[in-house]
């Protein structure tokens, strides 16, 4: 039997510029990977996205699905080109394909201030913002992609869909995080965010909340309207810890947090089901940049490190949870030593982030133990 355990990773380089942000995630993963020692990560490269589907017609080819169904887990770069659309005018999404397809229904948004980087918020507390944003991320208003309907030219119809078994699963996902991350010294608050005071479907959300809430009694549990939670992550970010909410209203509020530390190039993500996870960078393929160089790939190298974290969890394989702490860390050491990226008004661009993180896995290595085994 092999001492090492071999993961295997579907990667999905995608659109724009993903391929650029995935080689030196690839490069820099392996090193961590090399560094620790234990097991090792096996990359299969997959075609999906919007010019897969120009030039084949086909979005998400039905073998690179199944590769991905067969790995261990699943690395997605970006994905979609907005002059690239289905008929009925929607982009090609094919990451939203795979969450339905595995019902990977916790989309897990982390946002955490990194050091050295300048923040929108004035208030010194903002450097100690540290939640994570956990959206639904099989239903909700999002159930109705594809099935909306426009009646003779005058009225258009999408439905919401709540169901009790997504949500006790979303639930208790988001207390088990809670109670991980209260180990940690954080909180161990999970705020359920809704509009249960005006739509029938968002207080039976609220209600199955409040039903799981009911058996995490170590963990913290509170309520706020997503008008409400949208001003006061404005006015006090540092506040909170754990959010769970609907599919749009998630989708909405993971990108005001990500504006919160600094943007997308720094919001890494992870959508999570019971036997399968995707993990990718919460921005887009961002043509308008491709091929310049400029492309921060920092949200991918942490969803890299959420990957591994979570690997480690599943698997029990420790030398995984070391790995990602180690390019997490690497990261931090980057930044608080004065890198700046393009988008935040600085210089570093795609390789010189890449060899800034490289570094600093290099001088951290160098006063780490002995690999683990």
């Amino acid at each position: 039997m092999p001492t090492t355990t071999d993961f295997r990773i579907a990667l999905f380089p995608g659109d724009g510029i993903g391929p650029e942000v995935s080689r030196p995630c690839l490069a820099l993963v392996q090193e961590a990977v090399a560094r620790v020692g234990g097991f090792s990560l096996t990359f299969e490269e997959l075609p999906a996205g919007a010019a897969c589907y120009r030039d084949t017609g086909t979005a998400l080819p039905a073998a690179a699905l199944r590769a991905a169904g067969r790995s261990d887990a699943i690395l997605l770069a970006a994905m979609g080109l907005p002059s690239v659309r289905y008929p009925d005018g929607t982009e090609i999404a094919p990451q939203l394909d795979l969450r339905f397809e595995f019902g990977l229904y916790a989309g897990v948004r982390p946002a955490r201030a990194l050091p050295g980087l300048p923040l929108p918020l004035a208030d010194p507390r903002a450097r100690d913002i540290d939640l994570v944003l956990v959206r639904e991320s099989t239903e909700g208003l999002f159930a109705a992609r594809g099935n909306g309907i426009v009646e003779d030219d005058a009225v258009a119809r999408d439905t919401m869909v709540i169901s009790r078994g997504v949500c006790e699963r979303l639930f208790d996902f988001s207390f088990a995080l809670g109670r991980r991350r209260k180990a940690a010294g954080r909180q161990g608050i999970v705020t359920c965010v809704d509009k249960a005071n005006v739509f029938t479907s968002l207080a039976f959300f609220r209600k199955i909340f409040d039903e799981r809430a009911a058996g995490h009694g170590d963990v913290g549990a509170e309520h706020a309207y997503v008008d409400a939670m949208a001003l006061n992550l404005v006015r006090q970010p540092w506040a909170f810890d754990v959010i769970v909410t609907e599919n749009m209203f998630g989708d909405i509020l993971s990108d005001l947090c990500a504006g919160l530390v600094g943007g997308m190039g720094l919001a890494p993500s992870g959508d999570i089901g019971d036997d399968h996870a995707v993990f990718q960078p919460c921005h887009g393929s961002a043509p308008d940049i491709a091929g310049q160089g400029r492309a921060n790939p920092t949200a991918m190298i942490l969803s890299a490190a959420m990957m591994l974290d979570w690997l480690a969890e599943r698997h029990g394989v420790t030398a995984s949870a070391q790995a990602a702490s180690l390019l997490t860390g690497a990261v931090e050491t980057a930044y608080a030593g004065g890198l700046l990226p393009c988008e935040l008004g600085g210089t570093a661009g795609t390789a010189e982030i890449a060899a800034a993180v490289s570094a600093a896995l290099d001088a951290a290595s160098a006063h780490a133990p002995a690999p683990s085994r």
